[in-house]
């Protein structure tokens, strides 16, 4: 995965780090577990051509999505949203979504590795390529002005 600057709004997401504080990794978590969730219900919701199963999850990810900067995650949910909200009151299935639910499971996925990766200590935050095994590792810039 490349780390595609389209997917996840840096200045967004450090202001919401800022403004949470110390509770920040912890709705950080919940937002994982309810994006997991999020994404199956509306998985199955489709798989079961129930239009109104749709709507609150598509809802609860745009919602939070839109916290923490991931604004392309929050469209796809946001255009679920309002698409099944239009079909129910229209009694149709919204077939054409099919893409658009497809497409959400692998950018919930991507958003989050970018969120561990802003986030975690552990996990290498070096581009691909840079350093690593069988390349000299140099320091040649430190300390000078």
């Amino acid at each position: 995965m490349t780390d595609s600057p389209d997917i996840v709004d840096w200045v967004h997401f450090e202001k919401s780090r800022a403004e949470l504080g110390p509770g920040f990794i912890r709705i950080l978590s919940y937002f994982r577990e309810d994006g997991v969730k999020s994404v199956a219900q509306i998985e199955d919701a489709m798989r079961e051509h129930n239009t109104v199963a749709l709507i609150i999850p598509a809802h609860t990810l745009k919602g939070e999505s839109r916290q923490f900067g991931a604004e392309p995650l929050a469209n796809i949910a946001e255009l679920i949203e309002q698409t099944a909200r239009m079909c129910v009151e229209t009694h149709r299935f919204p077939d054409e979504l099919v893409p658009e639910v497809v497409q959400l499971r692998k950018l919930f996925e991507q958003t989050v590795e970018l969120f561990e990766k802003a986030t975690n200590p552990l996990v290498t935050r070096n581009a691909p390529g840079v350093g690593g095994f069988g390349r000299k590792v140099s320091n040649q810039g430190f300390g000078r002005i």
